[in-house]
């Protein structure tokens, strides 16, 4: 669905009244009669209008007039382009975005409220610095899942590039960054892993956390980390926690990671919460009333991530069912997803997936029969992670491993439940897997 044409009549609406900075409704239908919205982009509208002279005309005496109604329906400033003639035909055959698929993750659609402006603010300054890297190096970014630390990887990369189109920007995941090392170390591409992260003016990480426990990757990371940081090369970082809580992390890269400035996300206050879902839907389109606006921001007090999805769905369920938009309609349309328990039950094999990539070990290792202390360990972790994290009796989770008895189910989660007790090390792993296994979900 193209939203351009929706925004632009609330555009006109907006600019249309008889104040001294509105628009009479006679000047309205003279020089905007024939004019359409073709896209509504992350920071620009297009407009098309077939009159070369009217297009003159509109540039000249009321773009001001709609940037401010831009800026009224999404508090953020946009570009104005208005195309005539056979202008319209080549919109759709420009070069190829940086970062295809991420155009919408700007600073300009990025919502700042009080739990997230100091990051914003960190954040732009450090793409906007004019000689990079100016003292933040690492900029570190930690907090829970969804609440916009990608988003402002991001937005730095776009605001970086629009500044510096010459130079180099790499963006990756860390669990990205292991499975590529892996690949280099066994087809003997060592070398040129290095030279394709070493040699960059701007590296962004996002889930760092995933290096923690994993040898080489983290050996790796600390020469690639000495090697930007040397150059006078910006580094910014995501993970769900501060490095000093990633106990599997080596000490000489919690130092590193900690060097620069550590910034905590907090999760949006009531009146972001507001101003987030208001943006997404007229982003879709869409207007949504008082009432569901503050139901929603009532219900979803967390995670940016679902309020994207709550909008998604009721949209969707607009298209779909054709009716108005209410807090009826809403709540039968999302109501799955105010439940208090998490959105999604991860599969068993998942979770036995990612204990045995913890460990190095097969599914197949962890639910057989070897009695080796690894294994029995990672064993009784699987089994402690699907009782937590499903809905299935100790019954169900023992026929997963061989049919094993709901007694010996019983007693590995018990034997795990006194290790995150007694032991920072075994409670700092549990936090590992557990965003392994939420990752697969996001």
């Amino acid at each position: 669905m193209n939203p351009a044409p929706e925004v632009w009549k609330k555009v006109l609406a907006l600019m249309e009244g008889t104040e001294e900075d509105k628009l009479a409704k006679t000047t309205i239908n003279t020089w905007f009669s024939d004019t359409e919205a073709l896209s509504l982009e992350t920071d620009r509208l297009v407009l098309y209008t077939p009159s070369e002279f009217n297009r003159g005309f509109i540039v000249d005496r009321y773009i001001p007039h709609i940037q401010r109604a831009m800026r009224e329906l999404f508090s953020s400033d946009f570009e104005i382009t208005v195309l005539t003639g056979e202008e319209k035909e080549s919109l759709g055959r420009e070069e190829p975005s940086f970062l295809p698929g991420t155009e919408e993750y700007t600073f300009d659609k990025f919502v700042v409220g009080e739990s997230n402006q100091f990051a914003y603010s960190a954040a732009k300054a450090v793409a906007e610095a004019l000689e990079p890297p100016i003292g933040y190096n690492p900029l570190f970014f930690y907090g829970e899942s969804g609440l916009g630390k990608t988003h402002l990887l991001y937005a730095i990369a776009h605001a970086f590039h629009a500044k510096f189109p010459d130079r180099r920007v790499i963006y990756i995941k860390g669990e990205t960054f292991t499975n590529e090392l892996i690949a280099a170390i066994q087809q003997g591409k060592n070398q040129e892993f290095r030279q394709k992260y070493r040699f960059c003016d701007m590296f962004l990480m996002d889930d760092v956390q995933f290096l923690a426990g994993k040898r080489y990757s983290q050996e790796e990371m600390f020469h690639t980390f000495n090697a930007l940081f040397e150059e006078g090369n910006q580094i910014v970082f995501t993970a769900d926690r501060p490095p000093k809580e990633m106990l599997q992390l080596d000490d000489r890269l919690k130092t590193r990671f900690s060097s620069g400035l550590p910034v905590d996300i907090h999760p949006p206050d009531y009146e972001t919460r507001v101003a987030i879902i208001k943006n997404k839907a007229i982003r879709r389109g869409m207007t949504l009333p008082d009432p569901v606006l503050r139901y929603i921001a009532e219900n979803i007090t967390s995670n940016v991530r679902q309020i994207e999805g709550t909008v998604n769905k009721i949209l969707a369920f607009q298209e779909l069912m054709g009716e108005e938009v209410n807090v009826d309609t809403v709540t039968r349309a999302v109501r799955d997803m105010f439940k208090n328990k998490t959105e999604f039950l991860p599969s068993t094999d998942a979770i036995i997936e990612e204990v045995g990539k913890f460990y190095n070990l097969s599914p197949k290792d962890i639910q057989g029969q070897t009695r080796t202390k690894d294994v029995a360990l990672a064993r009784q972790i699987a089994m402690y992670e699907i009782r937590r994290m499903t809905n299935l009796s100790l019954k169900e989770i023992g026929q997963a491993f061989e049919g094993r008895d709901h007694t010996t189910v019983m007693h590995s989660i018990k034997q795990v439940e006194a290790m995150i007790k007694e032991s920072p090390e075994m409670a700092e792993i549990i936090k590992d897997i557990n965003a392994n296994i939420n990752a697969r979900y996001e």
